[in-house]
This record gives structure tokens, C-alpha cells and sequence, in this order.
């Protein structure tokens, strides 16, 4: 019996280890799911990182499942459009933009107010690792 538990155990333990890739984020940005009750990885968007004093704009740095870069993303307020507010030099994750999205969010932990995703996509995003599982 203690010899199945132990290979159990064990095996989760790969099996989590397996999926989980190493993400080497620049300098001073921090995991969201750190930040705020966000989930380690949302479906569709993955993995996010933030510099916090950036918030709530960012860019967020967002991996897939294999601990590729594929997005840099802004999170712009509503209340900062309608106010006509600028936005210069705004740092993005990689060199290479295959695609732009704009995707309306009502709110969540850490940006409550309504805003804008503004997404770079620095790879295919059909190619991206961001299944559910």
C-alpha cells in the first residue's frame, strides 16, 4: 500500500514537472497569479508577467504551455480612452509582431475597471500553447 501511495505521488510529481515550463521573464517582472487571485495560467492568453509599478497598462508578458514568449498585452482602461489619455513608449516582449488584437474585457482581479486587451502576438497564435489542457 505505502509503496503505492509513494509511486502515486511520485508520478504526480513528474506529470506536474512535465508541464510545467521554465519561464525566465526579464528583470523585475513578477507572476500575476502572484499579484492578484488570478489563475497560474488563463486559457487562451497563458502564463502572465507584470512589472508592477507598470499596472494597470502594463505590458504583460504572457507565455504558452512550453515557456515561449508568445504576446505582450496592455490592459487600457476605458476611463483612460475616454479621456483621451496618451500612451508613449510603451515596451513590448519581442521585436517580432505577427498579429495586433483588441479584446474587450469588463474587469478582473487586478485590472477591476473596464478595458481594452490590446494584444501583440509574437508568434502564430494558432501555434501557441494555450489550450485548456
Amino acid at each position: 500500500m505505502r509503496r503505492t501511495i509513494v509511486a502515486a505521488a511520485a508520478a504526480l510529481f513528474l506529470a506536474a514537472t512535465a508541464n510545467a515550463a521554465e519561464i525566465n521573464a526579464p528583470q523585475g517582472f513578477k507572476k500575476v497569479s502572484g499579484l492578484v487571485p488570478l489563475p497560474d495560467f488563463i486559457p487562451g492568453l497563458g502564463t502572465l508577467y507584470v512589472k508592477p509599478a507598470t499596472l494597470p497598462v502594463g505590458p504583460f508578458l504572457a507565455y504558452d504551455r512550453n515557456g515561449t514568449l508568445v504576446s505582450s498585452i496592455y490592459m487600457v482602461p476605458l476611463a483612460d480612452l475616454d479621456a483621451h489619455k496618451n500612451f508613449q513608449s510603451l515596451p513590448v516582449g519581442a521585436t517580432t509582431v505577427t498579429a495586433t488584437e483588441l479584446q474587450y474585457n469588463a474587469g478582473h482581479p487586478g485590472v477591476e475597471a473596464p478595458h481594452y486587451h490590446i494584444v501583440l502576438w509574437h508568434v502564430d497564435r494558432d501555434a501557441a500553447k494555450l489550450a485548456a489542457k
